[in-house]
């Protein structure tokens, strides 16, 4: 998988990453899964990092995509922009709605439609444990193809002794690129939380035409997601956070430092990053994520 990224940097003194979906390359994931899912990776953090992320937006493809009843050493966010989300056996995520995926916590099996999207955060949680970037994962994926098989999310080798092993693919891809044994952190959470926005009430800014739907925070690395409306001529003031904050702009249009973003831009701003003024042009809506303190 091809992962450069296309950064479009605002404003020079702001020092803000920004990244436009429209502009980014695309690309999908490996065959450790079953089926076509199309990404399109937005922001990206430092790998080897316990706050290492990526976010990206993912459409379903033809034939749709699937995976087997699993989990993951790292926390998870998804917001459904199309569609409904199969997350597991008679259980779905209903368009607009946000799930918080805690690590260690089982979901599936998947079989997603094909035209489902979604964004998705990845990154790591309270563990420490980090997050293996998409670049690397799907290296490992590569690697592991002159080992063995990878069927229906299963990789299947036979060792020297000529015993047959299945694993996650996930699973495998994180052990070939590290070289460790994947362990996870006791569960914090028995299942996902899954939020439905519109029943959250707005909370108006203390600033005119601002308003803040927090629909929750999570573990004790206060990991945040909310929700930012802005009015068209106000000014949302984002940063100082004491980690990373990560903006996506699903509805409307912003204007940032005299330029102009649209639907499905991305914004990084860094730990206790300067306030940054973000202006709405047309009614705008953030998707906001806090990622735990370290």
């Amino acid at each position: 998988m091809h992962n450069r990224l296309n950064y479009r940097v605002a404003v020079e003194e702001i020092h803000m990453r920004v990244s436009e979906a429209a502009s980014a390359e695309k690309s999908q994931v490996g065959s450790m899964r079953e089926g076509v899912l199309e990404l399109k990776i937005l922001l990206t953090g430092e790998d080897d990092s316990p706050s290492n992320y990526c976010m990206q937006m993912n459409r379903t493809g033809s034939g749709g995509w699937s995976t087997p009843r699993h989990r993951h050493n790292f926390d998870q966010v998804r917001y459904i922009l199309k569609g409904t989300y199969p997350y597991a056996k008679g259980k779905s995520m209903p368009e607009g709605w946000v799930g918080y995926f805690p690590e260690g916590v089982r979901y599936g099996p998947q079989d997603r439609p094909e035209g489902l999207e979604m964004l998705t955060l990845q990154f790591g949680g309270a563990s420490g444990n980090g997050f293996l970037s998409v670049a690397r994962r799907e290296r490992a994926n590569r690697a592991l193809q002159s080992k063995g098989v990878f069927k229906d999310g299963i990789f299947s080798y036979v060792d020297a002794n000529g015993k047959l092993h299945n694993q996650d693919g996930s699973e495998a891809c994180f052990e070939e690129a590290t070289g460790q044994k994947l362990s996870f952190g006791s569960p914090r959470y028995q299942d996902l939380v899954l939020m439905d926005p519109a029943s959250f009430q707005w909370i108006e800014d203390p600033v005119a035409g601002v308003f803040h739907k927090w629909l929750g925070t999570f573990t004790e690395r206060r990991t945040q997601i909310g929700l930012t409306r802005v009015e068209p001529g106000a000014s949302f003031v984002a940063g100082g956070q004491p980690s990373i904050e990560l903006l996506f702009l699903s509805r409307g249009s912003v204007e940032i430092g005299g330029k102009t973003y649209g639907p499905h831009s991305a914004f990084e701003l860094a730990a206790h990053h300067e306030p940054v003024a973000i202006r709405g042009v047309t009614p705008a809506e953030f998707l906001r994520l806090v990622l735990p303190q370290f």
